[in-house]
């Protein structure tokens, strides 16, 4: 009976480490073409009015700023600067955004790494190392 219940036990643990091994190849084999496009990845937002283009990469970084000759008919300084910024901030958003679910479809559902994108939480990834490191100074 031992030895059934030992077959099975291992069974399971040669299952699950099958599928987390599998998840492993499945990340690393798509690293060099994430790798690209992460790298060619831009986000154009457009101001309501079409005056001012903004484009960002990956990171949210801004790429690009463009502005129609049109605004410098209004001549109003102020409302052109919150109008670049208001547009800056939606693409980078937007670039983040498209940045996280690129990088959701390489990755294991639940993953830490993709909880860390999505809130900048360093606690999200590093919650399973710290959970386990205090599971093994109680057992001390």
């Amino acid at each position: 009976m031992v030895d059934s219940v030992d077959r099975d036990a291992n069974r399971a643990l040669r299952a699950r480490f099958d599928e987390v091994y599998g998840q492993y190849q499945r990340l690393r084999s798509g690293l060099d073409e994430l790798q690209v496009k992460l790298a060619e990845l831009r986000v154009t937002e457009r101001s309501e009015d079409g005056q001012v283009t903004a484009t960002a990469g990956a990171r949210g970084e801004l790429i690009d700023v463009e502005v129609t000759p049109a605004v410098f008919h209004e001549r109003d300084a102020r409302a052109l600067s919150r109008k670049i910024t208001k547009t800056v901030h939606r693409a980078s958003a937007a670039a983040v955004s498209a940045t996280q679910d690129l990088v959701a479809g390489y990755l294991p559902a639940g993953s830490p790494s993709m909880e860390f994108l999505r809130t900048n939480d360093f606690g999200a990834l590093l919650g399973r190392a710290d959970a386990v490191l205090q599971r093994g100074e109680s057992a001390r």
